[in-house]
């Protein structure tokens, strides 16, 4: 048996993780004699191609079956594909491919859609840096791994369209190298400040404790966001001058940040960006502007009193359902933020990550179900 150099399931384990109607129609062919065949890959919806894992690990999976299979990429990785579009065709011995389409499809679609979203919030804030933290938000580790990737992808797509500072890492270790990275990045979690008692000191022992690691504090477990920002500021007084700190808003849909309503939430947009609350704008779009939770107003808020106060250094990082939708949003409103850390480039319809492929011809002869011919060569 060959080495198998991919992610993903193992040739031993692959069996008991696909369709079983597929294990049947391999030993259907097996026994009856087998044939060359050419699939055509889709998707129902438009993406951009993140296919390397999946196409790595099924070019594995060849290699440790002893078979030759070609794959046909008609778009380089990181391209729009629209919807219906074929991706690829994959040719080679029937018995070999049958039973790996269920495996090949899980490791193509989620991550196409994953590249797709994270390009998207990519180019509406060019200006900010975006970290990947999806990995709780994952079922399991190949789910990660799948979903790094594909912001990966996206991120660097952007990076060359537009001169996007895209996503610079991720939370995890694991997937750190698909943003050019050896570790995970981060800042730090509400239990944190629950453990120390106050911002201040949850911000003081992590200092002590990591004092290489950037110092990015979050300012909402009290509901004081602004108090703590300044607080913390003023303690850190030298890392707030030199720009090496940075506050972090993540404060739930359940309320407003310090000192902000819905009329003083206007105000701030008012006085900074009065063209963005300008014209119609849908519900969903006001909520991300001068709602509860992190709004764009919100983080205009912060911009202001860190700067009233001399703090015009200190960055500020935001999180809490950033994404393509909310990212567009703050694009409107010009939100002054250094840093977004979000899982929200995952799909959030997850029946339009699935893509779907069809044998479209049996032994070089054209042959496909009814109602699929446009897969069919033209």
């Amino acid at each position: 048996m060959s080495k198998f150099a991919s992610t993903g399931p193992k040739p031993n384990v692959q069996p008991s993780l696909t369709d079983t109607y597929f294990r049947h129609t391999r030993n259907i062919v097996q026994a009856h004699g087998d044939c060359d065949v050419t699939y055509a890959v889709f998707m129902r919806r438009p993406v951009t191609l993140a296919g390397k894992l999946a196409f790595d690990w099924l070019e594995a999976m060849a290699e440790d079956r002893g078979v030759t299979i070609h794959i046909e990429k008609l778009y380089a990785e990181g391209a729009w594909i629209g919807a219906g579009e074929p991706i690829c065709y994959i040719s080679g011995p029937f018995s070999a491919l049958v039973d790996l389409e269920t495996i090949f499809l899980q490791r193509l679609g989620p991550s196409c859609v994953a590249a797709y979203n994270a390009y998207n919030m990519c180019i509406e804030l060019p200006h900010v840096s975006f970290l990947a933290m999806d990995a709780r938000h994952c079922a399991g580790s190949e789910m990660a791994e799948l979903m790094a990737y594909g912001a990966s992808v996206g991120s660097a797509k952007a990076k060359a369209k537009t001169g996007a500072v895209g996503f610079i890492g991720c939370a995890a270790d694991a997937t750190a190298h698909f943003f050019g990275a050896e570790k995970g990045m981060g800042t730090m979690p509400h239990a944190l400040i629950g453990y120390a008692g106050s911002t201040l000191r949850a911000a003081q022992l992590f200092h002590e404790t990591i004092p290489d690691a950037p110092l990015t504090v979050l300012v909402d477990y009290f509901g004081n966001e602004i108090t703590d920002a300044l607080e913390v500021a003023t303690y850190f007084s030298d890392m707030a001058k030199s720009g090496a700190l940075s506050i972090r808003l993540d404060t739930h849909g359940g309320r407003y940040v310090e000192g902000l309503d819905t009329q003083t939430s206007y105000a701030v947009l008012e006085r900074n960006v009065p063209e963005a609350i300008r014209g119609y704008r849908s519900d969903a779009e006001l909520k991300n502007l001068m709602g509860t939770g992190v709004s764009a107003a919100s983080v205009w808020h912060l911009r202001e009193t860190l700067d009233a106060h001399g703090f015009e250094h200190v960055k500020i990082v935001g999180s809490s359902g950033f994404g393509p939708d909310k990212c567009r949003v703050f694009s409107l409103a010009k939100a002054p933020l250094n840093l977004i850390g979000t899982g929200s480039f995952l799909p959030q319809i997850w029946s339009e990550t699935y893509a779907t492929a069809d044998i479209i011809a049996y032994d070089k002869q054209a042959r496909v179900k009814v109602g699929r011919e446009f897969l069919i060569r033209k």
